[in-house]
C-alpha cells in the first residue's frame, strides 16, 4: 500500500477513536442542557401551584443503582413588570428538573403524584458497557490521542519535538523534481563537463579509483543569480541513480540554538544510510559565513555551531565515504576559508553569464514550445543581450509570447522579441502618461543631444534607438546595445561614456535657455564612472597605479575610506576635472552639429521612436 494511503488510513482512525472519546466522555455526563435538581418541598410546591408538565418520568439506572424522578417545570421567573417570563411561542419559560428517590425518606412521592392525577411513566437505563470499563477505555483513549498528537507526529520534521530532524528532502531518478537531465542545461558547457563527471564517478566509481584518484568530497557552484546553478543541480538529481537530498542554507536555522547542527548531523547521518549519494546544499552562504571568533561584536553562535559540525560531517574523525556534498551560491567570498578547503569543498565550479555561443543555446533550448516567425533572428537576438543571464533571456522569451498572444499573432516575430528585449532591459513603455507639450519638447532635445554625442563620439556602445517615450521610470531614453561580449573596458571606452551622459544636459540648455532634472541619472552615472576610474581602476595621472576603493567582502558595498582628507580633497578635484573635460568636449561635438540636432530633436517630436539607422543617416 502506498505510503500516503497508509497515512490516510492512520489518520482516519485517529478521528474516530477521539470521536468514540468525546462520545463516552457525553454519556458519562451529558451536557448541553442544565439540570436543576429539586428538593422534595420545591418539587410539591410545584405540583399543587401546577407548573409540573406531564409526563413525569421515574427513571431506574441499574448501573448507578438508584432511582430519581425527572421531567419539564414551567419556572416562576419574572419580567421587568413582573409577570411570568414567556418563551418565543408565548408559553411560559420551561426548565429541566431532577429529584431523587431516597428509600425510606420519599417512598410516598409515587402516590401522592397518582393522587394528584399528575400522568407518569416509567423509565429504565442501563449502558452496555460498565461504568468501570468505560473509565477506563476513555482513559487508555486519552493516553493514546495524546501521544499520536503530541509525540509521535511532533517527533516528525518540524514537529514540537522534532526540531533537530533533517528537512532535506529526498529525490531520485523517478521523481518529478528530478526530470531535469544535462541536455535541459545550456550555455554552461565547462561546468557541465565537472559535474557529469561526479555523476559517471557515482555510477562507476572504480574507473576512477583504478589509477587512485578519489572523487571530489564537495562542489561548490557560483555564478551570479540566474546562471542555472539551483538547475544544474537538479540535472545532476536526474542523471545520477543515486538518492539525492535537496535543502536550502535557511532551513538549518531556527529560533532555538543548536537546532542548525542538529538537523546537520541528521541529514549526513541519513545520507550514510543511503551512500553512494549526493547532498545539495542552496544559498550556502546562510550557514557558511566567515566566523567572527569569540566575543567578536556582530557574531552570531547558532550559525557557528552549524558551520562547526558540517565542516566534522564533510571531513572530520569519522569517513565519509559516498557522501558527496553540492553546493550553490553567488556570494562565495563571504565563505569561511574551512569550508573551502580542500577535502571539503575541493572543488569550485563558476558559472557565469553565458556568452554569445551560450545565450544563443539557451533561447534555443528555452524557445523549443514557442512558435516562431520566420523573421526571428534568435542569433540577433543572442547578439543583442549581452550580460543576460539564463533566467533573463528565460523571461525575455515569456515577455514575448505574452506580447504576441496580446497582439493577436500567430507566431513570435522579430519584432516582438527586440520589444520584450527593451521591456526587460528599461522597463515596459508608458504611453498613457500625459504630459504637457513643453515637457515633450525638453524630454526631445535631451535624448537628441545623448543620441547626437553617441554617434559622433568614438568607441561608444552602438546607439539601438531613442525615444521619448516615457519608459520605466524615466521620461526618455537613448538604448544602446554592444554586440559583443565585452570583458575589459578602457579609459577611452570610460572617457566616452561621460561624454554622451553630458550630452542630454547641454543640449536642452542649448536650446530651451533652462535646465531641469532630466539629467539627474545622467550627473549620477558621470559622477559614478569618474569616480570608480580614479578610486578603483587607476586611471589618473595624478594618482596612477593605486586604488582607494575597496569593495567590502560582505555587502560588496565600498568601505570607509582608508585615505586622509587631503587625498580625499585631490580625488574630489580629479574627478570634477573628468567631467568637466568630458562636458567641454561634448558641448564643442553639439555646436558643431547644431543644425543635424535640431533636424532629430523636430523627428523625435513627430516619430516619438527613432532606430539607430534613422538617426545615424540625420548626423551622419
Amino acid at each position: 500500500m502506498p505510503r500516503n494511503d497508509k497515512s490516510n488510513i492512520r489518520g482516519w482512525l485517529v478521528i474516530l477513536l477521539i470521536a468514540f472519546v468525546f462520545y463516552s466522555m457525553y454519556r458519562m455526563n451529558p451536557g448541553g442542557v442544565q439540570v436543576r435538581e429539586l428538593t422534595l418541598l420545591e418539587f410539591y410546591d410545584a405540583v399543587n401551584a401546577g407548573r409540573v408538565v406531564e409526563p413525569v418520568t421515574r427513571v431506574v439506572d441499574r448501573d448507578e443503582g438508584h432511582t430519581y424522578l425527572e421531567g419539564e417545570i414551567e419556572t416562576d421567573e419574572k419580567d421587568e413588570k413582573g409577570e411570568p417570563r414567556l418563551d418565543k411561542d408565548g408559553k411560559p419559560v420551561r426548565a429541566r428538573y431532577k429529584v431523587p428517590l431516597v428509600p425510606g425518606e420519599n417512598e410516598s412521592l409515587m402516590q401522592d403524584l397518582l393522587d394528584a392525577k399528575v400522568r407518569t411513566e416509567v423509565k429504565e437505563v442501563a449502558s452496555a458497557i460498565s461504568p468501570f470499563m468505560m473509565q477506563l477505555i476513555f482513559f487508555f483513549g486519552f493516553l493514546f490521542v495524546f501521544y499520536w498528537l503530541f509525540y509521535r507526529r511532533a517527533a516528525g520534521n518540524g514537529g514540537m519535538f522534532g526540531f533537530g530532524k533533517s528537512r532535506a528532502k529526498m529525490l531520485n531518478g523517478k521523481e518529478e523534481k528530478a526530470k531535469a537531465t544535462f541536455g535541459d542545461v545550456a550555455g554552461i558547457d565547462e561546468a557541465k563537463e565537472e559535474v557529469q563527471e561526479i555523476v559517471e564517478f557515482l555510477k562507476e566509481p572504480s574507473a576512477f579509483q583504478r589509477l587512485g584518484g578519489r572523487i571530489p568530497k564537495g562542489v561548490l557552484l557560483v555564478g551570479p543569480p540566474g546562471t542555472g546553478k539551483t538547475l544544474l543541480a537538479r540535472a545532476i538529481a536526474g542523471e545520477a541513480k543515486v538518492p539525492f537530498f535537496a535543502i536550502s542554507g535557511s532551513d538549518f536555522e531556527e529560533m532555538f540554538v543548536g537546532v542548525g547542527a542538529s538537523r546537520m548531523r541528521d541529514m549526513f547521518a541519513e545520507a550514510k544510510k543511503r551512500a553512494p549519494c549526493i547532498i545539495f546544499i542552496d544559498e550556502i552562504d546562510s550557514i557558511g559565513m566567515k566566523r567572527t571568533g569569540a566575543g567578536a561584536i556582530g557574531g552570531n553562535h547558532a550559525y557557528e555551531q552549524t558551520l562547526n559540525t558540517m565542516l566534522v560531517e564533510m571531513d572530520g574523525f569519522d569517513a565519509n565515504e559516498g557522501v558527496i556534498v553540492i553546493a550553490a551560491t553567488n556570494r562565495p567570498d563571504t565563505l569561511d576559508s574551512a569550508l573551502l578547503r580542500p577535502g571539503r569543498f575541493d572543488r569550485q565550479v563558476v558559472i557565469d553569464l553565458p556568452t554569445l555561443k551560450g545565450r544563443r543555446e539557451i533561447l534555443e533550448l528555452h524557445g523549443k514550445k514557442i512558435k516562431f516567425a520566420a523573421d526571428a533572428d534568435l542569433d540577433q537576438i543572442a547578439r543583442g543581450t549581452p550580460g543576460f543571464s539564463g533566467a533573463d533571456l528565460a523571461n525575455l522569451l515569456n515577455e514575448a509570447a505574452l506580447m504576441s498572444v496580446r497582439k493577436k499573432l500567430d507566431a513570435v516575430d522579430l519584432k516582438t522579441l527586440e520589444e520584450a528585449r527593451d521591456k526587460v532591459l528599461w522597463g515596459r513603455e508608458r504611453k498613457s502618461t500625459g504630459y504637457s507639450d513643453r515637457d515633450r519638447e525638453i524630454t526631445a532635445w535631451h535624448e537628441a543631444g545623448h543620441a547626437l554625442v553617441q554617434v559622433r563620439t568614438p568607441g561608444t556602445d552602438p546607439l539601438h534607438k531613442v525615444t521619448i517615450i516615457p519608459r520605466g521610470r524615466a521620461l526618455g531614453a537613448t538604448m544602446s546595445l554592444p554586440e559583443r561580449d565585452v570583458l575589459n573596458h578602457t579609459k577611452s571606452y570610460f572617457l566616452a561614456e561621460l561624454r554622451v551622459c553630458c550630452g542630454g544636459r547641454i543640449a536642452e540648455e542649448m536650446f530651451t535657455g533652462d535646465i531641469s532634472t532630466g539629467a539627474a541619472q545622467d550627473i549620477a552615472q558621470a559622477t559614478h564612472i569618474a569616480r570608480e576610474m580614479i578610486c578603483r581602476y587607476g586611471m589618473s595621472e595624478k594618482f596612477g597605479f593605486q586604488a582607494f576603493q575597496e569593495p567590502s567582502q560582505f555587502t560588496g558595498e565600498p568601505l570607509a575610506p582608508q585615505f586622509s582628507e587631503e587625498t580625499s580633497r585631490l580625488i574630489d578635484e580629479e574627478v570634477k576635472k573628468l567631467v568637466d573635460e568630458a562636458y567641454a568636449d561634448a558641448k564643442s561635438t553639439i555646436e558643431a552639429n547644431r543644425g543635424k540636432l535640431e533636424i532629430l530633436a523636430r523627428e523625435l517630436l513627430e516619430k516619438e521612436t527613432m532606430d539607430a539607422a534613422e538617426v545615424e543617416a540625420i548626423v551622419r
